[in-house]
């Protein structure tokens, strides 16, 4: 059964990609099209794997305008979980470097309004931010989890700058979004996905950066993450 939500997940991100790439190498795929399909995604995979799923502070957060959305990040499922809640219509994630050096996924990727991360390389980081404050310019939120990996036992992790830093040279308010419960869905490094499992997300109200330090932003977005996970913070 596990291994089996595992395939049929993996069969619904190929039912969105697989025609998004034909669309983007055909030169023709339009962000309102990629907009549904990951929203799709999102609403199957959460009805498919039957996740007791819960919400909380939807209203908090206006949709007439773009965002940087923050999460902690227990599972691959937080992708489908978040695209399945999110409240703004346009939302994407950034995607390893790797992943764009692919020849036949770089085209779709751009074209999709993925924004490429390098880490490790300061010059890189830097380009990667400006690609990144290029689609908030044009309307799209960005998702970013500041821990920068999975969590193993499910406890936040430390937070890292880049995301604060992106929100800060934008302008854009960060929403802070604790996800619980998808852990239980597929820990990191499993390959079996189990069903039926409650999952709670709670949005926070917009935190508007001007005036704010980095390391003011990053203690509030911490603090509230905190406040809605069950497992207790990893040390930092």
């Amino acid at each position: 059964m596990g291994l089996l939500l595992s395939l049929q997940t993996v069969l619904a991100a190929a039912r969105v990609t697989v025609p998004s790439f034909a669309e983007a190498m055909a030169g023709r795929l339009q962000r309102d099209d990629a907009d549904r399909r990951l929203r799709w995604f999102g609403d199957h995979v959460v009805r498919l794997t039957r996740m007791q799923l819960e919400v909380e502070g939807r209203e908090r957060v206006p949709v007439d305008q773009p965002y940087v959305y923050m999460s902690n990040h227990q599972s691959h499922y937080d992708i489908p979980v978040l695209y399945a809640t999110v409240p703004t219509p346009t939302l994407r994630m950034v995607a390893k470097a790797e992943l764009f050096r692919i020849p036949l996924w770089r085209r779709p990727l751009t074209a999709a309004e993925f924004v490429e991360v390098e880490r490790g390389n300061p010059e890189q980081a830097l380009e990667s931010l400006r690609r990144a404050e290029d689609s908030i310019r044009r309307g799209v939120s960005i998702w970013i989890a500041p821990e920068g990996t999975r969590s193993l036992s499910g406890a936040l992790g430390p937070l890292k700058k880049g995301g604060f830093h992106l929100a800060k040279e934008t302008g854009v308010a960060i929403v802070p979004v604790a996800i619980d419960g998808t852990r239980a869905v597929l820990p990191s490094g499993a390959l079996t996905t189990t069903p039926d499992c409650p999952v709670r997300v709670v949005f926070g109200a917009p935190i508007a950066v001007e005036g704010r330090s980095i390391a003011a932003l990053m203690d509030e977005v911490g603090a509230f993450l905190q406040t809605h996970l069950e497992t207790p913070a990893s040390p930092h």
